[in-house]
């Protein structure tokens, strides 16, 4: 009998540290998982940041790239505005027919870009697309506020003013 006390002793000592390890084992394995998690969760956070920073700064790229364009096509409009006085005042018919071409060219790069011209003549002053420079009083029958003459072209890309037009507005 000494034999299975000693023996049923043993096994109780036995089990008592394997059930404090299995418990020390099940608390460290539990804070590990807490661990991967809270680092899983950073790692989402972290993609997720990334992932909108290099949207961001695809779409500064792009919009920069447009206002770039924008830019060298806004710094053609001197030389249409001198076509087309060249061709206002040219009495020279060839000379008008070939100057007549290289307007039409001028308008189809415009175009190309996506460039409208602002036409505000007969319709009331909208400051969103003209600067007025002058007002002149209305004749008998004309409403006050009615863009009456362009003086320098306007032109726009989209909603986009690339050039605000010069009107003459009545007062």
């Amino acid at each position: 009998m000494e034999n299975e006390e000693l023996k049923e002793n043993v096994q109780e000592k036995a089990e008592k540290p394997a059930k404090k390890n299995a418990k020390k084992w099940q608390e460290e394995v539990d804070k590990a998982l807490a661990e991967a998690e809270e680092s899983k969760r950073k790692w989402y956070a972290v993609t997720a940041e990334y992932e909108n920073y290099r949207r961001r700064t695809q779409n500064q790229a792009a919009q920069r790239y447009a206002d770039g364009r924008n830019d060298v096509v806004a710094s053609l409009f001197p030389i249409g505005d001198n076509l087309q006085r060249a061709l206002d005042t040219c009495t020279d018919e060839n000379t008008k027919q070939g100057l007549d071409m290289v307007m039409k060219a001028f308008k189809k790069v415009l175009e190309g870009e996506g460039v409208e011209e602002i036409d505000p003549v007969g319709q009331p002053f909208d400051a969103t697309y003209s600067e007025a420079i002058m007002a002149m009083p209305a004749e008998n029958g004309e409403e006050s506020g009615i863009v009456k003459q362009v003086y320098v072209k306007g032109y726009k890309k989209g909603e986009k003013v690339l050039r605000y037009a010069q009107v003459i507005v009545t007062q």
